[in-house]
């Protein structure tokens, strides 16, 4: 079943059209937030030039003999199958599958070694082709698109990554704090030792609600238990989510790029606080050894003290 052709497809010819094919075409990809390289597609796709000097080419009325008439046929039902098919024609068979290949695992060499080069110079050919300007841009066709060989549809897969990368606790659990009277009393002294007051003694502690079912995306949520701690919730993996975004940054909308990068940086900072507090952590534990180890030779020497001194 034919994909449903994307309305921003129309609108993006539209706009090129009123401006009289001068307008850039990454411009157009940022007032409808998609890709540049979805626009070059479709710019290809539905021959922009040709409808614009008004030069697309109509059917013929002559008669044609039956096997042109077959070859037309056959045509049409291969372009109603793949509606979306990519345009590659400048490139060989070879340099296709290695871009299917290379999108898969994002390794060149074994990428070329699978699309048929010699293993022996498979390092070489895989840095060449990704140097090539038409493999490049045929990569990114790819990305923004999927082949039909790898079952997937890319931006399902970078939307679910998104919500991920992007999701907050506080989106599935509501937190509050709640005090609880023990039934005991605590004193209150002044400074010179006599009793100021005598207040309740009041525990605190905090209380986790977990929103309903139907206002959370559960597929983000990967465990939920109960523990003697209380209540914990474990979303998915936000730094997997983070880099593998990272890795289609360009197919992403601008919104989505922006809120990437500072999403980017709030964990790089996050993790380098971590990683400061640990080593410190371990300098504290150093230091405090070193003074009870003091404290210990002081109390060592004044027994000796007093023992000479007896």
């Amino acid at each position: 079943m034919a994909r449903k052709r994307d309305p921003r497809r129309n609108q993006a010819f539209e706009l090129w059209k009123a401006s009289n094919g001068e307008r850039k075409l990454k411009d157009i990809a940022e007032e409808l937030d998609c890709s540049p390289s979805q626009i070059r597609k479709w710019k290809s796709q539905d021959k922009w030039n040709e409808k614009l000097n008004g030069n697309v080419t109509k059917s013929k009325g002559s008669v044609t003999n039956k096997k042109e008439t077959n070859q037309i046929r056959d045509a049409t039902d291969e372009e109603a199958s793949e509606p979306e098919s990519l345009p590659s024609d400048e490139l060989t068979d070879k340099q296709r599958l290695f871009c299917v290949h290379y999108i898969k695992t994002f390794n060149a060499t074994q990428s070329a070694i699978k699309a048929g080069y010699a293993p022996d110079s498979a390092h070489v050919e895989g840095s060449r082709l990704l140097r090539n300007a038409k493999v490049r841009e045929y990569i990114l066709d790819l990305k923004s698109n999927m082949t039909d060989a790898l079952f997937l549809d890319a931006m399902d897969v970078l939307r679910k990554y998104a919500e991920i990368a992007f999701a907050d606790i506080t989106d599935f659990v509501t937190f509050t704090r709640k005090d609880v009277d023990t039934g005991k009393k605590d004193v209150l002294l002044n400074q010179d030792g006599t009793v100021k007051d005598i207040v309740p003694r009041v525990d605190s502690y905090n209380e986790v609600f977990f929103k309903d079912s139907e206002l959370v995306d559960g597929t983000i949520v990967t465990e939920v238990k109960h523990g003697r701690d209380g209540v914990s919730v474990k979303l998915a993996d936000k730094m997997k989510a983070l880099d593998k975004l990272w890795q289609y940054f360009d197919m992403l909308p601008e919104a989505d790029k922006r809120k990437l990068q500072e999403e980017k940086m709030r964990a790089d900072i996050a993790k380098t606080q971590a990683e400061t507090e640990a080593i410190e952590g371990s300098n504290d534990d150093k230091n405090t050894e070193d003074w009870v180890g003091a404290l210990k030779e002081v109390a060592d020497r004044r027994r000796e003290k007093k023992g000479d001194g007896g």
